[in-house]
């Protein structure tokens, strides 16, 4: 490389990325990541109200493998032969990039000024990497592309993964073309005076290999079976060295290392093991295969974003090595490339399993190098906070069309509490309340009042799975969301959705046997609340005034719940007391739920 590449380090990646103001009045920035198995492209929203959701306004992906451009057919397994982009590449980046960069700036508005692109290994790789920025020079004035240092790439890809979530404490992988990353996060209990920041700590620590799949697949292709298994030697080698050196520098890691292999539980008493999360093509195609056979069939969601997978379906790598050779049709999330790739990606999958001791979850990742360059722009206290809570992501979808005032929603969400017993800890089991829904389960509860029950349970279940990628909102808690709105119209479901509701439902067992019922629960008391209050309350009062909830438990070999709900005169004039009965009778009759619900209603003069 010469000296007009611009490179982005650990110490300058602040001065490099756009500045983000909230006084600014343009939030919008475009990205490129220049990876090395496709080129992406995204415009995000990252107005104050909302940045933390970087809301993705649009996004393509040009399939120019830039890892096959250097190593092309007559290149060598062992990689010595110039790496050297051929000419017909570069055109096709550099006229690839001026289109994007119209689109960003002419179609979508994005200031030039915040318009990033940054590029990973075979930009660092390739010796003609000058003659590349000087052709998308020329074809897109003004258009800078920032070659990301190691560490950089780790951060960025680490903060992406982490994006998804309100928190992380688990190894994040990276699996591209070119090289696999792997580092160590955690940012539960992180204070904000914290230094260095975790993010930070974990690029500085994060190991590094050259065993990307687009580069180990030409060796498991091209080279001679005593290469495969050196090279195969070096990366388990390297990654057993790659987890070892991040326990000795994360104490944390290197206590749940020792309890894991001895079985020990964790602190909240949940079975002992790492948990994982994956980014990178590579490891979503892994991802996209564990849904095609998970036990749960057809898996009910779509979207690879946050799917977990167990540690022992994780780990079946030669039952899935053995599907992708003999399934003869499309395996969705899979292109042929990527298939065509698996065999790579399954040797670093069974590299990893061999350095970690028991993995006991695998997390797959939506986000990614753009979305971690996007959270570093923004602020700590904005990247600390909790996606889920935003109320301008969810006022849109509150019947009124207005955005509730705080203290009504607060109402709503206590109104509903109280109709758990005093004894039942609500982040003790997988609902709405614990998964910090409550904003957005809110949301719903008196929208499409003019359509019927039936649709309204039929959309509540399609409208979960098909929710946008959220951050913070997981497979587990988009079953949760779906199963309890429809409980809330009735779940009165034609055949087609029933199946899906099962599905769902069974994804919540597999997570939490006792969730589903609570499900069912809230979902039934919401209904009684909405019968009394047919439209979104004007003031927490409009609640105070009408409904109230208490209950009581007991625990024998029958759980018995005993619910009081209580109102006012006027609020219960003209309503048949029994239809509110009736929205409890079919709880706990699901197989082995052994619970019992009975409901009292008292009228108060």
């Amino acid at each position: 490389m010469t000296s007009t590449v611009d490179i982005v380090t650990i110490d300058n990646y602040k001065e490099k990325l756009p500045r983000w103001d909230p006084a600014a009045t343009n939030h919008r920035y475009a990205l490129v990541d220049m990876g090395s198995n496709g080129i992406r492209f995204s415009v995000s929203d990252l107005s104050p109200s909302r940045a933390r959701l970087l809301k993705c306004l649009y996004r393509e992906r040009a399939a120019i493998s830039l890892f096959d451009a250097l190593n092309g057919p007559a290149a060598s397994a062992h990689g010595d032969h110039p790496l050297v982009f051929p000419d017909e590449t570069i055109k096709q980046v550099s006229q690839r990039l001026a289109r994007f960069r119209s689109i960003a700036v002419d179609s979508y508005g994005v200031p030039p000024s915040q318009l990033i692109v940054f590029a990973t290994e075979a930009m660092r790789r390739a010796e003609n990497a000058a003659s590349m920025l000087e052709a998308i020079r020329a074809e897109a004035p003004g258009l800078t592309v920032h070659i990301l240092a190691p560490q950089v790439e780790t951060l960025f890809g680490a903060v992406g993964a982490r994006s998804s979530f309100v928190d992380v404490k688990g190894l994040i992988l990276d699996l591209g073309g070119g090289s696999v990353q792997m580092t160590w996060m955690d940012t539960s209990g992180v204070s904000v005076a914290q230094e260095p920041l975790p993010e930070v700590e974990a690029a500085v620590a994060g190991q590094s290999l050259p065993f990307g799949a687009a580069r180990l697949i030409k060796i498991l292709d091209t080279a001679h079976v005593d290469v495969q298994a050196t090279e195969k030697a070096k990366l388990q080698d390297g990654m057993a060295k790659a987890f070892q050196t991040l326990c000795a520098k994360f104490p944390s890691l290197a206590e749940l290392a020792a309890g894991a292999k001895e079985g020990k539980e964790n602190e909240a008493g949940k079975s002992s093991g790492i948990d994982i999360f994956l980014c990178g093509g590579g490891f979503r195609g892994y991802g996209s295969m564990l849904m095609h056979n998970n036990p749960i069939q057809p898996y009910p969601i779509p979207s690879i974003g946050s799917y977990t997978a167990s540690g022992k379906l994780f780990n079946k790598t030669k039952e899935m090595l053995k599907v992708n050779e003999s399934f003869e049709g499309k395996i969705f999330g899979m292109s042929k490339r990527r298939r065509a790739q698996f065999p790579a990606v399954v040797t670093v999958v069974e590299a990893l399993i061999a350095a970690v001791p028991p993995i006991r979850s695998a997390t797959f990742c939506s986000g990614g190098n753009r979305e971690g360059a996007l959270m570093m722009m923004l602020p700590r206290e904005i990247r600390d906070s909790n996606p889920l809570s935003l109320p301008d992501d969810v006022g849109s979808s509150f019947a009124s069309g207005q955005k509730p005032d705080g203290a009504t929603l607060n109402e709503v969400l206590s109104t509903l509490h109280s109709a758990f017993p005093s004894t039942f800890e609500l982040t003790s089991v997988a609902n709405v309340f614990g998964l910090q829904l409550g904003a957005l389960y809110a949301s719903h509860i008196w929208g499409r009042m003019g359509e019927s029950d039936a649709a309204n349970a039929s959309s509540a279940l399609h409208d979960a799975i098909n929710h946008p990628d959220t951050p913070g909102l997981t497979h587990l808690a988009r079953a949760v969301l779906g199963v309890t709105l429809c409980a809330r119209w009735g779940a009165n479901l034609g055949p087609i959705d029933q199946q899906l509701h099962r599905n769902l439902r069974e994804l919540i067992d597999n997570a939490d046997p006792a969730a589903a019922f609570w499900a069912d629960y809230t979902g039934a008391v919401t209904a009684a609340l909405a019968m009394v209050i047919p439209a979104w309350p004007r003031s927490s009062g409009d609640i105070k005034d009408k409904i109230s909830f208490c209950s009581s438990a007991e625990q024998g070999k029958k759980y018995k719940l005993h619910l009081a709900i209580n109102l006012s005169k006027e609020a219960s004039r003209g309503l048949e007391l029994d239809d509110i009965k009736d929205l409890f009778k079919n709880l706990g009759r699901h197989k082995e739920e052994k619970k019992k619900v009975t409901v009292a209603i008292n009228v108060l003069s």
